[in-house]
């Protein structure tokens, strides 16, 4: 079970009317996302902590090989549909408030953990990323499924307009134009395979289509600060 945190407020994020539209325009876009999901949960095992779990979309997707899922939803619309979610899944998932950048779980304590369009919306990317990688084991590994900055100049041009002006406010705090990979090295994660992807594969280039699904370890041994 996770460890309970006072640094954790049970609504560090309130977007209920942008948690409605996501979990309808969501469960809309799985024809096109729930492959990615696949790939992105295959062949793990063990506790898994799921950082931002949104709807529970994911949960059905974890393989058999995995003993736990914790899964942290800060948003309270969200989390109870995450909660009937993982009453229908065969792996136990427990699903828990809490922010991104204060996990309220113990250090070195999960295989692996699962972020699925969650870095684009966190409040402190650094901060969140080495929540992450407090809580995972030395060599545990972070899956990602992540959007951002993509498609060239004009591209990151509108990306970083519609990040300083209308899309955080319409889309629950996300920015199209962040670098994921780059946040990755910066926290210090071994970066392993990954691919650049289109969602939706077909169609006209919207500034969230650019995506990035992989997966990075902590190191085994930690540098000294």
């Amino acid at each position: 079970m996770p460890q309970r945190s006072a640094r954790a407020s049970k609504d560090a994020v309130h977007h209920p009317l942008f948690a409605r539209f996501y979990a309808k325009f969501s469960v809309a876009a799985e024809a096109s996302v729930g492959p990615h999901r696949d790939e992105l949960l295959a062949g793990l095992s063990g506790r898994v902590i799921e950082i931002g779990a949104g709807n529970g979309l994911n949960f059905a997707r974890y393989p058999h090989t995995v003993s736990e899922v914790v899964a942290i939803e800060p948003e309270r619309v969200l989390r109870q549909l995450a909660m009937t979610a993982a009453r229908r899944t065969d792996v136990p998932v427990d699903v828990v408030p809490g922010a991104a950048e204060a996990l309220p779980v113990k250090s070195e304590a999960y295989d692996a953990a699962v972020v699925s369009l969650v870095l684009c919306s966190v409040r402190d990317v650094p901060r969140a990323l080495a929540e992450i990688r407090r809580v995972l084991r030395p060599g545990g590994e972070l899956r990602f499924f992540e959007h951002g900055r993509g498609g060239g100049r004009a591209m990151a041009a509108v990306q970083r307009g519609l990040d300083r002006t209308v899309w955080p406010v319409l889309f629950g705090g996300c920015h199209v134009g962040r670098d994921p990979i780059g946040s990755l090295r910066a926290a210090g994660f071994e970066l392993g395979p990954y691919r650049r992807v289109l969602v939706p594969a077909q169609g006209p280039r919207l500034p969230s289509s650019y995506c990035v699904l992989g997966s990075a370890r902590r190191p085994l041994i930690d540098e000294e600060e």
